[in-house]
């Protein structure tokens, strides 16, 4: 049985290796999707996306996007979605003088909290200290 387990997991994991140009048109299907999302606005109906809704999307499970992200770029398929909010989040905080909770909605946070606590573990700063030091 472990032989069988070991063998189904180097399988796995080889598949990545093997197919690195198909894995980068998934990965800017990925990036594709992600920018359409918020362009339009559907965060604001169902929310920050979760990468199982884009795996979904892409034809393929939540997990195996992640694995494949993670292989490719070191990063598993939420923390791309949460890189990605940040920026966004960066970007209004620099260029608006919306609040914070204001800014955590329209990313399509369902609490202020929540996006605080994914912006300071991204970049090491509230998003008040953030806008004061940019």
């Amino acid at each position: 049985m472990e032989l069988l387990l070991n063998r189904s997991t180097r399988f796995y994991d080889r598949q990545f290796c093997t197919r690195t140009n198909l894995h980068k048109d998934h990965m800017t299907k990925f990036h594709d999707m992600l920018q359409a999302y918020l362009h339009k606005e559907k965060h604001l109906v169902l929310g920050i996306t979760l990468f199982s809704r884009c795996g979904d999307h892409m034809g393929m499970s939540g997990a195996y996007l992640s694995d494949l992200l993670k292989e490719e770029t070191g990063m598993g398929a939420q923390e791309h979605i949460h890189h990605f909010v940040v920026n966004k989040a960066k970007n209004q905080l620099l260029n608006s003088n919306d609040t914070v909770g204001q800014i955590a909605y329209s990313l399509g946070f369902e609490y202020p909290q929540h996006f605080s606590r994914v912006f300071k573990a991204k970049t090491g700063m509230s998003p008040g200290q953030f806008r004061k030091v940019g």
